[in-house]
């Protein structure tokens, strides 16, 4: 067939396909012409473990701001209650534990969004599990997060139980929030059941506190939470709040008092990581006693 048969044949083919719509286009354009489109309908292989962890992982760390997490190297392995600060460097880190709740979590969030303050959230393994949107909105918020076990058990443990309940909750804050975090608070501030020990080894900073506001106790009222928490702090204080193992409502209408008194005695508010940073600016930190007050058992929460 000559070529100018053949171009009247195509011609004669598209006039019949146009009008009686019973030609297909993709009988006149080569298929290569589709493939790209095809492709969004090809198989995935999903079944690879570490795919999806890769996955899981890169789109967090995409989706979270920097956030400074690293603590100076001297603090590693070290137990910390507050920073010694000049008595002029009026700075309080307020820390969240038993997280991330179902509700007072993004309660609490909204409140540090309105008053501009960035705090340090201590999240249990299994309540990032069951809430992993929270924990997301947590650091995509800009606030740090450290570990605080998997379970918040109190009981004494051998080094491999120890080593499941810290493990395991810095693999799941990292694979759904992106965040490595080196800071650690043992539940209930118990720091001879097997837990501090193992986070040490792994050169974890073991986060206690020196203020707090009581709010797992029942019997206390927000005026007191408010009055817990700011009677006695010092700069360089670490107060302990919870947001997470039980209802925290009276946590959520304490803490915009507890903010406004802070800043009307001249106080500004630091994460964990910026509060060890400020003090290897100055002083030696207080390790392995109490400065202030001892750390009392927590509530566990109910799972």
């Amino acid at each position: 067939m000559s070529n100018e048969k053949l171009l009247q044949t195509i011609k004669l083919v598209s006039v019949i396909g146009i009008t009686a719509g019973g030609i297909s286009l993709g009988l006149l354009i080569p298929k290569i012409g589709f493939d790209h489109l095809s492709l969004s309908k090809q198989p995935i292989d999903r079944h690879s473990k570490a795919h999806n962890q890769a996955v899981t992982s890169a789109s967090a760390q995409a989706a979270a701001p920097v956030i400074k997490t690293e603590i100076p190297k001297q603090f590693q392995g070290q137990t910390i209650y507050q920073a010694k600060l000049n008595p002029n460097n009026k700075v309080v880190a307020l820390t969240f534990d038993d997280g991330p709740g179902p509700k007072n979590t993004a309660q609490v969030l909204e409140i540090l969004k309105k008053n501009n303050i960035k705090a340090t959230f201590f999240m249990v393994g299994m309540m990032v599990k069951n809430f992993p949107q929270i924990a997301k909105q947590v650091a995509a918020d800009g606030h740090v997060i450290g570990n605080h076990t998997w379970h918040h058990w109190y009981r004494r443990m051998d080094v491999a139980t120890a080593a499941s309940e810290i493990e395991r909750t810095a693999d799941i804050i990292y694979k759904t929030t992106g965040v490595k975090t080196t800071l650690f608070r043992p539940p209930g501030g118990f720091l001879h059941n097997g837990l501090a020990d193992y986070a040490k080894s792994q050169k974890y900073a073991i986060m206690m506190w020196s203020d707090e506001s009581s709010d797992t106790q029942r019997r206390e009222q927000p005026s007191a939470l408010v009055k817990n928490v700011i009677k006695g702090v010092k700069p360089g204080a670490i107060v302990l709040m919870h947001d997470g193992g039980g209802n925290r409502s009276r946590t959520v209408q304490a803490l915009p008092q507890i903010i406004s008194d802070f800043k009307a005695q001249g106080y500004k508010f630091v994460t964990i990581p910026e509060l060890l940073e400020m003090q290897s600016q100055e002083q030696s930190l207080a390790v392995a006693s109490p400065v202030t007050t001892k750390a009392k058992p927590e509530n566990q929460p109910s799972h």
